[in-house]
């Protein structure tokens, strides 16, 4: 485990690092977003299907995913909460956090469509944090 002053500021940076790139991905900047992954990252978020693997593919992946909510008129936020942070001898940060996803559409009140618990690589890549891998575990599957 690292020392308490080094996981503090670990702590402080990743969680930036997230509210960025959690913001992008809500504001519908799916480009910018698919930019907090590395070239090669891969990204698994709905069970039975193949991971979206490079950041060409991750955007092309959201793309898709947004097409299917085109004639509904939500905002979704994703909520990141309780981070646990591992940093491992190469470098490499193992991250869990639990996710909320909520939605809310026009005239409603927020509603709580989906739990998960959201297991990453992360690594540096020119000093940024970068995603190198994403697993998402949906809550309630089993």
């Amino acid at each position: 485990m690292a020392a308490r002053g080094t996981i503090d500021g670990l702590y402080a940076e990743v969680s930036q690092f997230y509210a960025e790139q959690m913001q992008a991905l809500d504001a519908g900047k799916f480009a910018a977003y698919a930019e907090t992954f590395t070239d090669d990252a891969t990204f698994s978020h709905t069970p039975g299907r193949e991971p979206a693997r490079t950041r060409a593919g991750i955007l092309q992946d959201l793309l898709a995913v947004n097409e299917r909510f085109a004639d509904d008129p939500q905002q979704r936020r994703h909520m990141f909460t309780m981070m646990n942070l591992d940093p491992q001898s190469d470098g490499t940060i193992r991250s869990t956090v639990y996710a909320l996803v909520l939605t809310t559409r026009p005239g409603a009140g927020p509603e709580l469509v989906r739990t998960c618990v959201v297991h990453d690589v992360l690594a540096r890549v020119d000093g940024a944090l970068l995603n190198r891998a994403r697993r998402v575990e949906l809550d309630g599957l089993d």
